[in-house]
């Protein structure tokens, strides 16, 4: 992965990580999904990842949606 993305989230349930993702695009923010769970036994990480000029509204803007 290229030096100008960023983590932004991750968890080892896909279902929140899908969540995010569509919760950045809502707000114009093009992200990426990382999967590291190994395949079999889904243990491991799932990361969002954003470009580094995002990083700042992509943390507000999750801040904003988990205060609600």
């Amino acid at each position: 992965m290229d030096k100008n993305w960023v983590v932004i989230f991750s968890s080892d349930n896909l279902q929140k990580v899908e969540l995010v993702k569509g919760l950045l695009a809502h707000n114009e923010i093009q992200s990426v999904i990382v999967n590291h769970q190994d395949s079999f036994y889904k243990f491991g990480e799932i990361e969002v990842h954003v470009n580094r000029d995002n990083v700042v509204k992509a943390k507000f803007v999750l801040k904003e949606d988990n205060s609600q």
